[in-house]
């Protein structure tokens, strides 16, 4: 009978980590450096199957699924870009753990391309001793340094995973919690159901593999100059003329406009997660 049972739990193991699974993190951020007062919050998903995990933004995939209904409804004449203001994420990135070849895939948005590389860094962590319960999983402490921050993670051992959010896992359990130490990103398990597979992120622009230090050099090249970064060729070729968007307006008003969002936009994300 004992050997009975041991194959029966074998096999509810198999079948449960055979299935897609995704934790579902509330994401909260100080991401504007001048101003630590303005706290973002927003889901993202972690998909977890027996080969690989994805972590993504929620609205990512909202955004998508508009998108998809613009284009089979007719196009632009659909498009509600109100519902696409709603929609904007700060979670651009995504990640993807290959657990095969224990590889850390990043891939971010810079300009109008993606970038993407293979994290170089492992994480180092401190298993403590202290535990606790968070929600109805009984977790237990472990601290690492990473990114030019130091992190303080909470895991469980109740789910067969070891895995978590963004580039975090390593730990003998699935993180529940994980927050760094001035409390300026934190990601918060909520819950957690099954899937029927990985949905198919769309993808635009060019797709660019470099390594780690040549992403960071472009994404500095682009904070510190978004226009410049693509009138060069980073990110693609600039297009001012063309469509409705911006209500039209000669090209150096066009680009002006332009010029003045994305300058905005990367001031509010001037404290982003990894600091080096």
């Amino acid at each position: 009978m004992k050997k009975i049972g041991i194959i029966v739990l074998s096999l509810f193991m198999q079948t449960i980590l055979a299935q897609t699974n995704r934790f579902v993190y509330q994401v909260t951020m100080k991401p504007d450096a001048s101003d630590k007062n303005d706290i973002k919050t927003e889901n993202a998903y972690l998909d977890i199957s027996q080969e690989k995990s994805v972590f993504y933004s929620e609205n990512r995939i909202k955004r998508d699924s508009v998108i998809q209904a613009t284009i089979q409804s007719g196009g632009a004449r659909g498009f509600n870009r109100d519902q696409m203001q709603n929609l904007r994420s700060i979670i651009n990135y995504s990640v993807e753990k290959d657990k095969k070849n224990q590889k850390t895939i990043f891939k971010d948005r810079i300009g109008r391309d993606v970038y993407t590389y293979d994290e170089d860094r492992p994480l180092n962590w401190k298993i403590m001793q202290e535990t606790t319960k968070i929600g109805e999983y009984k977790v237990q402490k472990a601290e690492t340094d990473f990114g030019g921050r130091k992190w303080t993670a909470w895991f469980t051992t109740d789910l067969p995973y070891q895995d978590g959010p963004y580039k975090f896992g390593g730990l003998p359990g699935l993180i529940v919690k994980v927050e760094d130490e001035k409390g300026e990103y934190s990601f918060d398990l909520m819950k957690n159901y099954k899937i029927a597979d990985f949905p198919t992120l769309n993808q635009f622009g060019n797709t660019i593999k470099v390594k780690r230090t040549d992403y960071v050099k472009q994404q500095k090249k682009f904070m510190e100059d978004p226009m410049a970064f693509m009138s060069q060729g980073g990110g693609g070729p600039m297009r001012m003329g063309g469509g409705n968007r911006g209500g039209g307006g000669n090209p150096a008003e066009m680009r002006k406009r332009m010029e003045d969002r994305i300058k905005e936009e990367s001031k509010k994300n001037s404290n982003p997660i990894e600091l080096q």
